[in-house]
């Protein structure tokens, strides 16, 4: 990290560009579509300004199961798996116990040294990480929901069930939302927030029906991982990559210079 003084404030940046690729490691449990779209955008950039600007090294799952191995050969990356489930029946404790998942943590962030990892980027990582992941990397995540909205302070649509909330709640748009990773669940300072996605309701919704809500809100998360995912979370990578985004003494986001604090919104 670097640190600037400009107008008498200090700022640091997320990631202080160097002559090489910011070095990121993507984080994944199912399908990795997100990660398959930052890596595709990272060599896009690549292609056309002859230049790399991020680079994904290594690719990290939590799950033997998922599609960790199909994209790793697929584009040539090196790969790791650590089980998450095994590493839990080893210890013979239950998967929701926060300080074994420290120790999980802590073997990741071991596994991940050899390959000099700047950012971690969370494309579709469905766990919640502790102390020693966020302490050594900035960890960046994407959530199916603005995250700039609140209500008594706190946001409103965070968690797995977010897209369905928000229709439920009525909400005519609905948007993706890229922030820095915290110990709160969906927590962090948000980094940029997706255009709007119009919510379409069919003619016969009926909102106590609970099979076609989920039918609904499944149709409404895929179309928003299209049109939000895929957009902002390749372009926030970008951005961090380029010293776009930096943060003041109290820990207040800033983009090129100007206060975010609802994130940048397309």
């Amino acid at each position: 990290m670097v640190w600037a003084i400009l107008s008498n404030m200090v700022f640091t940046e997320i990631y202080r560009p160097k002559q090489t690729p910011m070095r990121v490691a993507g984080f994944m449990s199912g399908s990795g579509t997100n990660l398959v779209k930052i890596i595709e955008h990272g060599r896009k950039i690549e292609a056309e300004e002859r230049r790399g600007i991020y680079r994904v090294v290594v690719i990290f799952s939590d799950n033997r199961n998922s599609g960790i191995k199909e994209i790793a050969t697929r584009f040539g990356i090196d790969y790791v798996v650590n089980d998450i489930g095994e590493f839990y029946r080893d210890r013979r404790v239950d998967l929701n116990n926060i300080s074994v998942r420290a120790l999980y943590d802590s073997e990741t962030v071991r596994l991940l040294k050899p390959f000099g990892v700047d950012v971690v980027a969370c494309a579709g990582y469905m766990r919640r990480i502790t102390a020693p992941l966020l302490e050594a990397y900035p960890c960046v995540n994407v959530h199916p929901a603005d995250l700039s909205i609140t209500i008594n302070g706190r946001r409103r649509y965070v968690g797995a069930n977010a897209v369905k909330d928000a229709i439920l709640a009525g909400e005519c748009t609905l948007r993706s939302s890229t922030h820095l990773m915290t110990k709160e669940v969906d927590g962090g300072p948000v980094l940029m927030v997706s255009s709007p996605l119009l919510v379409i309701l069919p003619e016969d919704f009926d909102a106590s029906n609970n099979d076609m809500v989920e039918r609904v809100a499944q149709a409404h998360q895929q179309r928003l991982k299209e049109a939000g995912d895929w957009v902002i979370f390749p372009l926030t990578l970008e951005y961090i990559a380029k010293g776009k985004y930096a943060r003041d003494a109290q820990g207040n986001l800033y983009f090129e210079d100007m206060p975010i604090p609802q994130g940048v919104k397309l």
